[in-house]
C-alpha cells in the first residue's frame, strides 16, 4: 500500500510510506494535496488536518484519507495500533479519524 505521511516512515512496516516534501507537494493546500496523491496513486493520505473531515467531498474518489486527532510524535506513536487498524480499514472516499491519546509519561 502507498501511504502519504512523514512520521510513520519507519513505524509502519509492508507499506510504502512517502512525505509530501518528497513529492514537492509540502505548499499544497487541501484539496489540491488530496488531488496530487490521488492522481499519482497513493492509496492512502494520512494527515493531522482536522480539515479533511468536513472540507473535501470524497464522493467518487480513489483515495481514503485517515485524520489524526494529534500530530505530534509521541501520540502518534502511542497510538500506532490504532492507525494501523485504521490503515487496514479505510476505503476509498472514506475519511476515518483516529483519536491519539498523549503518550503516558
Amino acid at each position: 500500500m502507498l501511504i502519504l505521511f512523514d512520521p510513520l516512515r519507519h513505524a509502519i512496516t509492508g507499506h510504502l510510506v512517502v512525505t509530501t516534501a518528497e513529492q514537492g507537494w509540502d505548499r499544497l493546500a487541501n484539496g489540491w494535496l488530496l488531488a496530487a496523491a490521488e492522481e499519482a496513486g497513493f492509496d492512502i493520505l494520512v494527515t493531522a488536518d482536522k480539515g479533511f473531515l468536513y472540507q473535501q467531498d470524497l464522493t467518487g474518489r480513489r483515495i481514503g484519507i485517515v485524520v489524526l486527532s494529534r500530530g505530534n510524535w509521541p501520540d502518534v506513536r502511542a497510538s500506532l495500533d490504532q492507525i494501523r487498524d485504521a490503515l487496514t480499514a479505510v476505503m476509498p472516499g472514506v475519511c476515518l479519524l483516529v483519536r491519539c491519546a498523549p503518550e503516558s509519561r
